[in-house]
C-alpha cells in the first residue's frame, strides 16, 4: 500500500485518512516513532570527514558542521543529547556560509548530498532498524501516514527542509535484502552515492 505524508500541522487527518495509521516521525511524536527524528540521540554516529569522531543525533551532525559569517563549525552540538538547543540561527550568527567537509565549504544541495542523507541512512539502518522493520510490515496491510513539519521529498528542491518522513518511506519502501545490502556496503559517510540521490513515488499529502 502507497505511504502518504502529510504535515503535522495538518488539522484534517482523521478525515482525509480515515482508516490510515497515523504515525508522527518529528520530534514530537510519541514512542517509538520519535526515535525516527533526526533529533533523537542515538549515540554513536559517525561524522563524516570526521573519523573516528561520533554524534548524539543526526541533527548535531548537520548543525556542527554548518559554517556561518560569525561562527566556524561548532562541534560541541554533537553532545546534546536532550533533543534541544542543537539548532544554530542566523539571526544570531549571521548568514550561513554552508557545510564544512574535508577543509571546503559545500552549498546546500551538495551538503544535503554528503553530509545529510548518509548520516540520516546510517541512524536508519544501525539505530532504527527495527522500527524501519515495523512500518514495513505495518504498511503491508494499511496505508501509513508519515506525519514531518515539511513534505518535500526532493533533495534538489532548496526551497524548504527536506523531510526526514520522506527518508523513512524509501527505507520502508526498499525490500528488506537491499537495506541489508546497502547497510553493509555503504560507501563511507560524505562520499556521495547518486543511487541513493532519487527518492521513489512517494505520495505527498
Amino acid at each position: 500500500m502507497p505511504i502518504h505524508m502529510a504535515s503535522r500541522r495538518r488539522t484534517t487527518l482523521d478525515r482525509d485518512f480515515p482508516d490510515a495509521l497515523i504515525v508522527d516521525v518529528t520530534s514530537r511524536g510519541p514512542e517509538p516513532w520519535v526515535r525516527l527524528s533526526p533529533f533523537w540521540p542515538h549515540g554513536g554516529i559517525p561524522v563524516p570527514g570526521h573519523p573516528g569522531r561520533t554524534s548524539q543525533s543526526v541533527e548535531g551532525v548537520w548543525q556542527a558542521l554548518k559554517v556561518f559569517s560569525g561562527e566556524e563549525e561548532d562541534f560541541s552540538k554533537l553532545d546534546i543529547t536532550r533533543m534541544k538547543g542543537i539548532k544554530r540561527t542566523v539571526r544570531r550568527l549571521g548568514p550561513p556560509l554552508g557545510h564544512r567537509l574535508d577543509g571546503r565549504l559545500l552549498g546546500y544541495e551538495e551538503a544535503r548530498r554528503t553530509i545529510y542523507l548518509p548520516t540520516y541512512h546510517w541512524m536508519l539502518d544501525h539505530r532504527a532498524a527495527d522500527l524501519v522493520a515495523e512500518l514495513r510490515e505495518l504498511a503491508a496491510h494499511r496505508t501509513v501516514v508519515l506525519l514531518d513539519y515539511t513534505t518535500n521529498g526532493d533533495v534538489a528542491d532548496l526551497s524548504t527542509p527536506l523531510s526526514h518522513a520522506a527518508l523513512v518511506a524509501q527505507r520502508v519502501q526498499e525490500a528488506p535484502h537491499e537495506g541489508a545490502n546497502l547497510t553493509t556496503s555503504r560507501r563511507p559517510a560524505g562520499e556521495s552515492d547518486g543511487a541513493r540521490d532519487a527518492l521513489p513515488a512517494i505520495v505527498p499529502e
